[in-house]
């Protein structure tokens, strides 16, 4: 019975100093954690705000907002572990060092993952688009966080990484709502040239899907060495471009041949001298 007495009297010692140790730090610790996620909770209504003000891509709201809130939930629980006495310096040191080997190790993924970042943010290009870039041409149809998927003119997949298109050059067809066509027609020295641009300015001036204002023109470009090569431009909407380009090249085509002014080919003339 003593034996349980002395143990019971030590075991509420140590529990007394256990507590007057500890127990406003750990009440305290509390306090801070039931506070911390109040805080985050209200901050990260206050991102998705923000967000929606900026018109951050859809895909990348989810993901941004992920990352924010494991931020400040780790720097929460640095800090409540810090108020209880935890010694965190090499905690820390160690967690870094572990991202930066997992940082070297995945350093092209990373570069992959930031260029997508960077596309949602600021959006060079969007689905639908038909952008050329890093030696391919097409249709965007989806923008992940690694690689950007393009469907090419005859229907070809193209998975391009995101590093490649945040960091380099691209066209983009599709951002401006007009484009100008543009038409090299060679005619044969001889030809009457006056005749050949009015049957260019009249094609283009029937065509409905060619732009009145700027005005098409046609001009003398070049005296190559086999044709008189006119140039003409036209200004058309975007999704005209290839209609009007095409069918204007048939139209001149056989109202050439209609009005007998020559489409010269290349050629060599031969002059045998017999001795």
């Amino acid at each position: 019975m003593e034996n349980v007495t002395k143990w019971s009297a030590e075991w509420t010692d140590y529990a007394w100093q256990f507590v007057s140790t500890y127990g406003l730090k750990l009440v305290g610790a509390i306090v801070a954690l039931v506070i911390g996620l109040w805080l985050i909770k209200w901050l990260l209504r206050l991102v998705d705000g923000a967000f929606t003000k900026a018109k951050v891509d859809e895909s990348l709201r989810p993901f941004l907002r992920s990352l924010t809130g494991t931020l400040f939930k780790v720097m929460l629980a640095i800090s409540i572990m810090t108020m209880l006495g935890i010694n965190m310096t090499s905690f820390i040191a160690i967690l870094g060092a572990a991202g930066l080997a997992v940082g070297m190790a995945l350093s092209g993924t990373l570069q992959n993952f930031a260029g997508g970042v960077m596309i949602l943010l600021f959006k060079p290009f969007k689905v639908g688009d038909f952008i050329e870039a890093q030696g391919f041409a097409g249709v965007v149809k989806e923008i992940q966080i690694f690689v950007t998927i393009m469907t090419t003119p005859d229907n070809k997949t193209i998975i391009i990484p995101n590093a490649g298109l945040a960091n380099g050059s691209l066209i983009n067809y599709s951002t401006q709502p007009t484009r100008r066509v543009d038409w090299t027609f060679g005619i044969g020295y001889g030809d009457d040239l006056e005749k050949a641009k009015k049957l260019i300015l009249d094609t283009l001036a029937q065509d409905e899907r060619v732009l009145k204002d700027p005005a098409p023109t046609v001009a003398l470009a070049e005296m190559a060495d086999s044709a008189v090569n006119l140039g003409a431009r036209a200004w058309v909407k975007g999704e005209d471009y290839w209609g009007v380009y095409f069918d204007t090249n048939e139209k001149i085509y056989n109202l050439f041949n209609a009005e007998g002014i020559n489409i010269p080919y290349p050629q060599m003339d031969v002059h045998v001298h017999n001795n």
